[in-house]
């Protein structure tokens, strides 16, 4: 598998295959490249659909000659415990982070919930993310607030009465209620508009459609996360083990 740079031929593949809507697994089993590399790449410039191969090109280029050769970036230069690569963990962070932008979140929420998440301690400060991430406290801050907003983080004081931001093991099924919580507001919403616009009406058949279809979904999401909790508690000695449906 070749590794380094991706060349501007490559990116050409890649924008020709965005424009084909291949799949980034196949994309880069064209370029015998990690799924990873094409998604950080296509992520970083503009995602699928505003990615272009010459300026991503010049982008990488830029980005190269401002890095400094002698510094690292954020959890980088972090001393690795338990044995670590602490090339592959800067890797992973940075794919990490990527993923979550393809989500939906902004990137330095993504960079901030990826260094909770990987992470041992499963908690850091304001003061220990914006040394690991080299940002300002504001930004910091910023980032935490929407985080908390959507239920992904919560905030806990410690011996010294500091605020530590956690993710823990509720973290997923807390965040998955409370999807599920907004869907319901907009199944509300959307039957408080059939009877406004006249239950016979075209507009009022859509909206209830829309309605049936959240309700539903939010329904399944619900139990379906009721049954999962457990697999959120699972002890590393157990996770060789895929849970099946009829184990929940």
């Amino acid at each position: 598998m070749p590794g380094g740079r991706l060349t501007q031929q490559e990116r050409q593949q890649i924008a020709l295959g965005l424009a084909d809507s291949l799949p980034y697994a196949e994309i880069a089993r064209r370029l015998d490249r990690p799924t990873s590399t094409i998604t950080r790449e296509v992520m970083r410039n503009g995602g699928p659909t505003a990615y272009r191969a010459d300026l991503a090109h010049r982008a990488t280029e830029r980005r190269a000659h401002r890095r400094s050769p002698v510094s690292s970036r954020g959890p980088e230069s972090l001393p690795q415990s338990h044995g670590r690569d602490a090339e592959a963990v800067a890797e992973y962070e940075e794919t990490l982070t990527t993923v979550l932008m393809g989500s939906g979140l902004p990137k330095m929420t993504a960079r901030v919930l990826t260094c909770l998440f990987t992470t041992d301690a499963g908690s850091l400060t304001a003061s220990q993310l914006a040394q690991r991430l080299q940002v300002s406290p504001a930004s910091i801050s910023k980032a935490i607030t929407f985080l908390e907003s959507q239920s992904l983080v919560r905030r806990e004081r410690d011996e010294r009465r500091r605020d530590r931001y956690v993710v823990d093991d509720e973290l997923f099924y807390q965040a998955t209620i409370a999807s599920a919580r907004a869907n319901d507001q907009l199944v509300e919403t959307a039957r408080r508009g059939v009877a406004v616009l006249g239950p016979h009406t075209p507009a009022a058949t859509r909206l209830e459609n829309i309605a049936r279809f959240l309700d539903f979904i939010s329904e399944s999401i619900t139990r379906a996360a009721e049954q999962a909790r457990e697999v959120l508690h699972v002890t590393p000695a157990t996770t060789s083990a895929e849970p099946q449906v009829g184990d929940f």
